[in-house]
C-alpha cells in the first residue's frame, strides 16, 4: 500500500508452487485439482491473471515481466469466508454456552459496545487485519447493528483492499435495547447505506437481518422490500442452527410451515441469499433452498463450540444445496479458513456412513471457489485461470515449524494440501494479494523481486 492508501497491483511472473481447483471436485473428482510443483501465476498490470503453469513456460512466454521468486512457498487462491461477524472478535472463546445463552450473556452485550464510535473503528481495523493475515481475500460479513459503526467499518474495509460485502444487522426485539430499531429506520438506515457503499470499488452491500427469533415481521418486511428494490444487494441471514432456536422461531411465527418459510413469506430466499448453518433442516426446506439457488455456509467450529449439531452435508449435497464455508467468528473459534476446513473434515468423518468424505481437492473448492460462487464472485476469483482477479495466497512455513518438517516429505499436492490443512495458521500466510497487490506480508518475509 502506498501512501495514498491504495493497493496497486504490478505485473509481475510469482514463481512458486501452485495449486487450485478449477472444477467442482464433488462432479468431477480428483482430476479436479490442478497443481505444479515448479509452477508460476502471470499477473498482469490490470491485477488479472494471464496466465498459469509450469514456472519454466510462463517466464519462456513473458520475457519482459519481473520475476517474483517465491518458491518455497505455495500459493493457493484467496480464501472466501461466507459467514463472519464483524463485532465479535472480542467474545472468541467464550467456552460453555449454547446458542441462546451464548448471545444473550456474552455476545449481544458486547456488541452494544459498537455505540461507541471510536471503539468500533478499532474493531473494524483489527478485524480487517485478521482477514488478510489469515488468507481471506473475500468475505460475507456480518455487520454491526449501529449504522455509525457500519459506515467506520466500510470505510476501513475501503481502504484494506479486500473484497467485502457486509451490511447493517436489524432486530426489533429480544436483544439490549440500543441495538433494536424498527421497521421504518430499518429500511432507512439499510437503504442509505446500500446507496453509498454497494458497488463502490470491491464493496457491496448486504441486507441482513439477525434472524427470525429477534425479527418480527415488520423488519423482517422491511429488509425484503429493500431487496425487492435492490435485487444486486446479496442477503444474509441465520438458519436452523440449534434446536432450541428452532423451536423459538416456531413459537414467534406459528403460522409458517418451519424456519425457512418466515424468510420465504418475505421473499429473502433466492441466488445470492446465504444462510449460516442449517444443522437441522428438514427435506422439504433443503428442497425449497436449493430450487431458490440459495446458498448455505457450513461453519463446523462454530457449530462444535456451541453444541448445536453436526452439519448433514451430504443431505445438502444429494438436494443440490450449494455450501460455502464460513468461520462465525465469534463463535468460530478462528478467522483462519484453513483450520474451519479441517474442523470441516473432522466433522463429517466423525458422522461415518452418515457424513461426507471429503478429500483435500474437495477442502481447497469450499475455501475457495465455492464461496465465490455463494456470494456471487464466481466469476471474477476463487481459482487461478486467466481471466481471474489474482487473489492470492502464499503459504510459507515459518522456519522450525511442524508446517516446515511435514512439508519436507510431502510428495504431490495432495500431501501438500493435507500438511497445509492440517498445521497452515496465520504465521504460515506469508503474504496475502488482492487483485494483483499484496494487501497483507508477514512481519520476516522480505520483498523479492
Amino acid at each position: 500500500m502506498t501512501a495514498d492508501g491504495v493497493h496497486h497491483a504490478r505485473a509481475c511472473v510469482l514463481t512458486a508452487a501452485v495449486i487450485h481447483v478449477p472444477r467442482d471436485p464433488f462432479a468431477e473428482g480428483a482430476g479436479a485439482l490442478e497443481a505444479w510443483d515448479d509452477g508460476a501465476v502471470a499477473v498482469a498490470a490490470d491485477g488479472r491473471i494471464d496466465d498459469v503453469g509450469d514456472a519454466s513456460r510462463v517466464r519462456s512466454r513473458h520475457p519482459d515481466r519481473p520475476v517474483v521468486d517465491r518458491r518455497g512457498a505455495i500459493v493457493l487462491p484467496g480464501f472466501v469466508d461466507a459467514h463472519i461477524h464483524y463485532p465479535q472478535v472480542g467474545v472468541i472463546g467464550a467456552f460453555g454456552l449454547p446458542l441462546l445463552r451464548w448471545l444473550d450473556e456474552r455476545t449481544f452485550p458486547f456488541e452494544a459496545r459498537f455505540l461507541d464510535l471510536a471503539f468500533a473503528e478499532r474493531e473494524a481495523r483489527t478485524f480487517l487485519r485478521l482477514l488478510a493475515a489469515n488468507g481471506t481475500t473475500s468475505a460475507l460479513v456480518f455487520g454491526a447493528h449501529v449504522a455509525s459503526a457500519m459506515e467506520a467499518f466500510f470505510t476501513a474495509a475501503e481502504v484494506s483492499g479486500l473484497r467485502v460485502a457486509s451490511g447493517l444487522v436489524v432486530a426489533d426485539h429480544g436483544m439490549p435495547a440500543a441495538l433494536c430499531t424498527t421497521h421504518e429506520r430499518a429500511y432507512a438506515e439499510a437503504a442509505t447505506l446500500a446507496e453509498r457503499w454497494h458497488a463502490r470499488g470491491r464493496l457491496r452491500y448486504a441486507v441482513s437481518p439477525r434472524f427470525a427469533v429477534t425479527c418480527g415481521d415488520g423488519v423482517l418486511a422491511a429488509c425484503g422490500a429493500l431487496a425487492r428494490e435492490r435485487p444486486e444487494l446479496l442477503v444474509t441471514s441465520h438458519l436452523n442452527e440449534s434446536r432450541a432456536e428452532i423451536a423459538t422461531v416456531r413459537a414467534a411465527f406459528p403460522g409458517d410451515r418451519d424456519y425457512l418459510a418466515v424468510y420465504e413469506r418475505h421473499g429473502l430466499v433466492g441466488p445470492h441469499r446465504v444462510f449460516a448453518h442449517d444443522v437441522h433442516p428438514s427435506d422439504d426446506e433443503l428442497e425449497r433452498l436449493a430450487a431458490a439457488g440459495a446458498a448455505v455456509a457450513h461453519c463446523p467450529t462454530s457449530n462444535a463450540f456451541l453444541g448445536s449439531g453436526a452439519f448433514p452435508y451430504a443431505r445438502h449435497r444429494r438436494a443440490g444445496v450449494r455450501v460455502a464455508l464460513g468461520s462465525d467468528v465469534g463463535a468460530g473459534t478462528s478467522p483462519a479458513l484453513l483450520h474451519e476446513a479441517l474442523q470441516a473434515y473432522l466433522t463429517q468423518a466423525g458422522l461415518g456412513p452418515e457424513g461426507e468424505p471429503l478429500t483435500t481437492a474437495h477442502l481447497l473448492w469450499l475455501l475457495t471457489r465455492a464461496g465465490a460462487d455463494a456470494i456471487g464472485l464466481g466469476d471474477e476469483v476463487g481459482d487461478l485461470r486467466p481471466g481471474r482477479a489474482a487473489d492470492l495466497v502464499l503459504i510459507e512455513p515459518p522456519p522450525g515449524s511442524a508446517l516446515a518438517a511435514v512439508l519436507e516429505h510431502a510428495e504431490g499436492p495432495d500431501a501438500v494440501l493435507g500438511a497445509c490443512l492440517a498445521l497452515a495458521r496465520e504465521g504460515a500466510v506469508a503474504e496475502t494479494w488482492v487483485q494483483g497487490a499484496v494487501v497483507h506480508r508477514r512481519s520476516d518475509v522480505g520483498i523479492v523481486a
